[in-house]
């Protein structure tokens, strides 16, 4: 062994790790983005975004009102599943940013939390 430490410490490993990672969020900022824009649909998962949405298909649909029962039932299960998977996708997020956080000097966790910024304000606009 040419050194004592791990395979996996080795800085160049941890470059093409970490270049991997920021590859892939990203990827999928832009996916979320250009195709899916969650801008548009942000609305629908809040308390005014459901009547809304239930209005919406009240109208356009000609519920009937257990139809419109059942719907805000759907309505209802649909925003708790999307605010249970956001939760966690924040969690998740923040677990790995810790993690790198961890294993950085303060002149990379600075250029890092600066990379992070830039990556956040390119996903706004």
């Amino acid at each position: 062994m040419v050194g004592s430490r791990a395979p996996w410490q080795n800085p160049r490993i941890l470059f093409i790790l970490f270049a991997i990672f920021l590859s892939g969020a990203a990827t999928g900022a832009i996916t979320m983005k250009r195709l899916v824009s969650p801008e548009r649909h942000r609305g629908y998962f809040t308390a005014d975004g459901r009547e809304i949405s239930l209005q919406r298909f009240r109208n356009n649909l000609s519920l009937s009102p257990d139809q419109e029962r059942e719907m805000a039932a759907i309505l209802d299960d649909f925003m708790m599943y999307y605010q249970t998977l956001q939760a966690q996708m924040d969690d998740v997020r923040a677990t790995g940013k810790d993690r790198i956080m961890k294993i950085l000097n303060e002149e990379q966790k600075q250029r890092f939390l600066k990379m992070l910024d830039d990556l956040q304000a390119r996903q706004i606009h």
